[in-house]
């Protein structure tokens, strides 16, 4: 097994979203904000090379969303999903399964593309991919709360299901292949699928909203947008002590300058130990 970071560039949200109850004071010691309150953040993939399958977890943004939405994000940066891929070596048309830990707009927006002919349409960008989800979580996505609503897009996701490329995962099996496996939380949103994935004598935990950042460790630290807050501090809770007695490897799908990093108890509860990138675990 090989693992590639696939960066897809950075966007910009509310520091105050994105921290919740906790006072701009605090939060923007480690995520300092621009003039208009807003905080850049990373839109960072993972994919996992097997022998006969290519794996990658979430796909970024995407770009076919109009002018006006895009004005709420400001995307900026100089990566993108194709480019990342291509200087890794492999294209959309290898990927065999591209496993969403949800499906809100900045973890599965690039799954879907316009098709570059002459007469645009709505296409697969993984052609040959099976786009994994589960069964609850796809009815919470494609029956939307009224909170999360703007967050799950129909053009995202309704063209998986008609392209027949959709599939879901078990939810008693929670295992996708051999060393990769998932656990499901439910505080951000419904049903969220959390990988760990077993590489080079490490556990590597794709923590996507669970733990978006650094800055996120601290306990209080829960984003606004989640629709389930304390039940987010529950499922946090268990997490970072289980990270800290395994020595869990957690990697940053949202953090804008680190990759990965492992923890540590301290008198004030799990803290950051050290940060690193994919790379340097060998």
């Amino acid at each position: 097994m090989k693992l590639h970071v696939i960066n897809t560039g950075f966007f910009k949200l509310d520091g105050g979203a994105m921290f919740g109850v906790v006072p701009k004071v605090l939060w923007s010691k480690t995520n300092p904000a621009d003039g208009n309150n807003l905080c850049t953040w990373a839109m960072r993939c993972l994919l996992v090379e097997m022998e006969d399958r290519l794996i990658l977890i979430d796909n970024g943004i995407g770009d076919k969303q109009d002018a006006k939405f895009f004005s709420h994000y400001y995307l900026h940066g100089e990566d993108s999903l194709e480019r990342s891929l291509h200087q890794k070596g492999f294209s959309t048309e290898d990927i065999t399964d591209n496993f969403l830990t949800h499906l809100h707009f900045d973890h599965c927006g690039g799954g879907v593309r316009y098709s570059k002919s002459s007469s645009p349409a709505l296409e697969m960008t993984f052609k040959n991919a099976v786009y994994w989800t589960n069964k609850a979580h796809w009815q919470w996505a494609t029956v939307p709360n009224a909170r999360e609503k703007a967050s799950f897009l129909e053009e995202n996701i309704l063209p998986m299901e008609k392209s027949g490329q959709l599939s879901f995962v078990d939810l008693n099996d929670k295992r996708i292949a051999e060393g990769f496996e998932f656990f499901t939380v439910d505080g951000h949103t419904d049903k969220q699928m959390i990988p760990k994935i077993k590489y080079k004598g490490h556990t590597i935990v794709f923590a996507a909203d669970l733990l978006p950042s650094t800055g996120h460790i601290p306990l209080p630290y829960v984003m606004g947008y989640d629709t389930r807050p304390l039940i987010t501090l529950e499922e946090k809770k268990k997490f970072l002590e289980e990270a800290v007695d395994n020595k869990y490897v957690i990697f940053f799908e949202h953090d804008p300058i680190h990759e990965c990093c492992t923890l540590k108890m301290t008198e004030k509860g799990v803290r950051l130990d050290q940060t690193f990138s994919l790379y340097e675990l060998g």
